[in-house]
Formats: structure tokens, C-alpha cells, sequence
């Protein structure tokens, strides 16, 4: 599959630029297969776990160490460097709400820095970027509002969006995921993926007595509880209505972005409908087979033996 998509990409002479908001460790693994066709663009003013290289593997990488600010006007931002950099934040930490949580003290505010700030639509501006084409944000309570700050032009040609928002107030003010939601259906965009991630619920307070009183340590206790859900990862792609009247180069790579998150049946909903507004031409071919080709191959894995074989035949009838 990966290399049907890079060989669709390389057709249609398309460069995806993606945009990683929040880059502290490594790029998001699912831009692995379409990285050497890519151009990269990061964002992180905490460079206590930020890789300033993407070893090559980006056609073109672009590294910024600031912060993204929504105020076209601020040139700096006040930032909350915590105790684990994954949840440094340009929102300062809502330690009531936290208190209720094992994982707290991962949250403890050891500096604030002033850093200095750019918009995204500045930085890609600066960097000579037309388009942004799938953008992750996990800039810790700030997702939401970064993605409605980007300008109308650019954003309504975003085509894919993963975002961390929270289900708990983790952080003063912060972008929750029932909000979050919303605003990306409104935009056009479905929900295509969510994991829900979270921290074992118990009160800082009676933690500390009970480790005092049993000697068990912190990492065994945080593991006899179950994780009570905090945050989600959440990707969103445009759906298909919301490219009416888009171009050639949206519809391939909504195809593409479809075909990485292994949504094969949205993919083949974006194969026609670029042969009904672009054409039926040799792209659009290879990405309706290539699409064909995944579900069938799904299809087989579900099914055993010659079941397998008739309800792929099946499919394929339905299909031609």
C-alpha cells in the first residue's frame, strides 16, 4: 500500500506539507511512508525532548524553536516549563483540578521562560509555504484555538487535523474536546481516529499517605489503578462534501491522508468523487484500484478460507 500512495504522490507531483505543532520527541510515525516526498515544518520552545532533526528523511525539514501564539501581534509568550517537558504549556497548570490525579507532580511548574512567539500562518509565510495540508497540534490546552487562528485561506485547505485536546482541566482555560469537537464538525471535517489516554484518580494527598503508610512505591500504585480517561488523540480528515469545487492536488492528497490512517472505504469515497468533479483519468485509476485492492486484502484477513474467496468475489462484482 505504502508504495502505491508514494508512487500516486510522485504522479501527481505533489509535496505534502505537514505541520507538527508541539514537537517534542519524534515526527508522528504515520508521515513515515510519505516522508522522503514531504516537506516538514516543527514548532517547540521546550528543547528539553525536541529532536532539531529529522535525520533526513523529510525532503525538506523546517525547525522553529518558538512557541505558536494565536496574537499575530505578540512576538513573545510566557511559558510554563513543567517538570516533564510533554506538559510544558503556554497555560499555566490548573493544579486544583490536577490535585485529583496521581500524576500531578508531572505538572509542577519548575521555571517560566518568556519565548519568543510566531503564528503559523507567519512561520509558513517565512518559510515559503502555500499550503498546509495536515496539521498536528499537541501544544498542551492550545489546539483548538491554534487551528481557528490559522488565516481562513490557508485553513480551509488543511485536510487533515490530529489534535491532543483534554477531557479533564488539566490547564487554566484550556481547549476541551467536547469544544474541540464541535468546531471540527462545523469546519468539514469527520472524526476519523480517537484513543482515549488518562491518569489513575486518586487525590495527591491520600496518595502521599498511602505510599507513607504501605512503603509501596509511586510506579506500583499507579499501576494497580485503572487510568481514569484525561485527554484524547483525535484525528479529523475533510470529508468528501467539503471538497466540492476544490482542486486536483486536494482531492489526491485527502486520498493519500485517507490511505495512511488505513481508511480504504474513505478513500475510495475520495476516488470518485474525484472522477466525478476532476475526471477519470490514470490518477484517478490507480487510487480507486489501490483503495479496491486494501478493502479486498482487509477482507480476506476477516474471513477465512474459500468464505474469504466468495465475499471478495462478491465486493468485486459490487464494484465494477
Amino acid at each position: 500500500m505504502n508504495a502505491s500512495v508514494i508512487k500516486v504522490l510522485k504522479k501527481a507531483e505533489i509535496n505534502p506539507v505537514l505541520v507538527d505543532v508541539g514537537a517534542s520527541g519524534e515526527p508522528p510515525r504515520v508521515w513515515s511512508p510519505i516522508a522522503s516526498q514531504s516537506i516538514y515544518l516543527g514548532f517547540d520552545p521546550d528543547l528539553r525532548a525536541m529532536s532539531t532533526t529529522t535525520n533526513g528523511r523529510y525532503q525538506k525539514s523546517v525547525i522553529i524553536n518558538s512557541a505558536v501564539t494565536v496574537d499575530p501581534l505578540a512576538a513573545e509568550l510566557k511559558f510554563y516549563l513543567t517538570r516533564s517537558p510533554y506538559c510544558s504549556s503556554t497555560l499555566p497548570p490548573d493544579n486544583e483540578s490536577l490535585s485529583s490525579y496521581l500524576f500531578a507532580d508531572l505538572f509542577e511548574v519548575e521555571r517560566q521562560a518568556t519565548v519568543p512567539a510566531v503564528t503559523v500562518t507567519k512561520a509558513a509565510e517565512l518559510a515559503g509555504l502555500a499550503h498546509l495540508d495536515w496539521l498536528k497540534t499537541d501544544s498542551q490546552g492550545t489546539d483548538l484555538r491554534i487551528f481557528e487562528s490559522v488565516s481562513d485561506e490557508v485553513r480551509q485547505g488543511v485536510l487533515a487535523v490530529d489534535i491532543e485536546p483534554g477531557l479533564i482541566d488539566a490547564y487554566v482555560g484550556e481547549d476541551l474536546f467536547v469544544d474541540a469537537h464541535r468546531a471540527m464538525i462545523r469546519e468539514g471535517f469527520w472524526l476519523a481516529r480517537l484513543e482515549v489516554h488518562g491518569a489513575a484518580r486518586i487525590a495527591t494527598e491520600t496518595a502521599g499517605r498511602f505510599i507513607d503508610d504501605t512503603g509501596i512505591h509511586r510506579r506500583v500504585l499507579e499501576a494497580a489503578l485503572r487510568p481514569s480517561p484525561g485527554w484524547v488523540e483525535a484525528r479529523y480528515l475533510r470529508t468528501a462534501a467539503a471538497l466540492e469545487g476544490r482542486s486536483q492536488r486536494e482531492h489526491v492528497l485527502l486520498w493519500v491522508f485517507a490511505m495512511l490512517d488505513t481508511q480504504p472505504g474513505f478513500a475510495l469515497e475520495i476516488s470518485e468523487a474525484y472522477a466525478e468533479r476532476i475526471g477519470r483519468d490514470a490518477l484517478c485509476t490507480a487510487m480507486y484500484e489501490c483503495a479496491r485492492r486494501e478493502i479486498g486484502s482487509a477482507a480476506r484477513r476477516q474471513l477465512p478460507g474459500k468464505l474469504a474467496g466468495a465475499a471478495i468475489r462478491r465486493v468485486r462484482r459490487v464494484m465494477r
